[in-house]
C-alpha cells in the first residue's frame, strides 16, 4: 500500500499497535523522513518526545497517551504546524468515578476513621443537597456531573465560557469563581493544567471556600496552592481535602498531607494503567481510521489553550 499513511509508534510500542495501523489502512514504519503520523507512547518532554519530532520532519499527526498535555506545553513542543491529539475525555469515566469516591469518603471522615484506634465521635456529612462546585468542564467534569445526579446536588461549573454544561445547574466564568467558592459544601478540580490555571486555587481562594468545605482534586497539582491547604486544614478552615495528584508530586515521605486528619492521598491512581489501556487503544483506533479517511480526529488539543 505505497499511497496509504506511514505511521510510526515510539518508544515503547504496545503489541496491539500493528494490527490496529493494519486494519485502519496504512502503514507501520520506523521514525523517520516518510512517517506521517506519531503515535507517542512516552514521556512527554524535550528529551523524549522532542527528539522524535527532530527525526520526522513530515509528522502531520501526534497522538499523545495522557489527557493533560502540560508537560508537552511547558517543553514547548505543541505548535500549530501539526495536529495534536491527546486522550481528553477517553479517562473521564473512571476518574470521575475516583472524584466521586474521594468526595464520599472525605465527607463522612473515612480517614480520619482509617487512621483511628478508639470508637471515637459521631461525624459526617451526606453529598445529598449538598453544593457542588466544579472547576472545569470537559470529559471528567461532565462525568462527574452525571454521578452525583442520585445525589440531588445543587451543581454549578466553572469554565472559560458559561456556555451550558450538562448536569450543571448553573455555568459561570472565572470572574465568579470567588464568589461561588463561599457557597460551596464541595469544590472539586477537573481543569487541564495550562499557565492560565496554574495555582488556580491559590491562598486567596483556599481562605475564599466556606468554612468546614471539602477540596476534591483529580486533575494536577499544580492548580492548588499546597502550602495554602496544609495551612487551612490545620486551623480548622478546611473540612477535608481529598487529593490524587499534588504538588509536588510525588508527595515527599514525612509531608504533612500525609499525617493531617482531614487529608486523604492517593498516588495519581484515578486511572491505572490497567484502566487506560484499552480506553486509550480504544482512542487510537479510532483515530487511526480517522487519518486514513482525512477525517477530522478525536481530542485534538489546541496548542493555545493548552488542552
Amino acid at each position: 500500500m505505497p499511497d496509504s499513511p506511514a505511521i510510526s509508534a515510539a518508544p515503547e510500542v504496545p503489541g496491539w499497535v500493528a494490527d490496529a495501523v493494519r486494519d485502519a489502512g496504512a502503514r507501520l514504519v520506523p521514525l523517520g523522513e516518510e512517517t506521517a503520523g506519531l503515535l507517542w507512547f512516552g514521556p512527554l518532554g524535550v528529551d523524549g518526545l522532542g527528539p522524535a519530532l527532530a527525526a520526522a520532519p513530515a509528522v502531520r499527526w501526534v497522538q499523545l497517551p495522557s489527557a493533560g498535555v502540560d508537560a508537552c506545553l511547558e517543553a514547548g513542543l505543541l505548535d500549530d504546524h501539526r495536529t495534536w491529539t491527546s486522550a481528553k475525555g477517553s479517562f473521564a469515566e473512571p476518574v470521575a468515578e475516583h472524584a466521586l469516591a474521594l468526595t464520599l469518603a472525605a465527607l463522612r471522615r473515612l480517614p480520619e476513621r482509617a487512621r483511628a484506634r478508639s470508637w471515637g465521635t459521631e461525624a459526617g456529612t451526606s453529598l445529598y443537597g449538598a453544593d457542588v462546585l466544579v472547576l472545569g468542564a470537559g470529559g471528567i467534569a461532565r462525568s462527574f456531573l452525571e454521578l452525583i445526579r442520585p445525589f440531588r446536588t445543587r451543581s454549578v461549573v466553572v469554565r472559560r465560557r458559561a456556555d451550558p454544561v450538562p448536569g450543571a445547574d448553573r455555568v459561570v466564568t472565572a470572574e465568579h469563581l470567588t464568589t461561588e467558592l463561599a457557597r460551596a459544601d464541595v469544590v472539586v478540580l477537573a481543569a487541564a493544567l495550562t499557565p492560565a490555571t496554574r495555582s488556580l486555587v491559590g491562598a486567596p481562594e483556599v481562605a475564599a471556600m466556606r468554612r468546614g468545605a471539602t477540596l476534591v482534586n483529580v486533575a494536577r497539582g499544580g492548580l492548588v496552592d499546597t502550602d495554602a491547604v496544609v495551612a487551612a486544614l490545620r486551623s480548622g478552615h478546611l473540612g477535608a481535602a481529598a487529593l490524587d495528584v499534588t504538588d509536588p508530586e510525588p508527595l515527599p515521605d514525612g509531608h504533612p498531607l500525609w499525617d493531617l486528619p482531614g487529608a486523604l492521598v492517593t498516588p495519581h491512581t484515578a486511572d491505572t494503567p490497567e484502566m487506560v489501556e484499552p480506553l486509550l487503544r480504544d482512542r487510537i483506533e479510532v483515530n487511526l481510521r480517522r487519518f486514513v479517511r482525512g477525517d477530522p480526529l478525536d481530542g485534538v488539543v489546541d496548542p493555545v489553550a493548552g488542552y
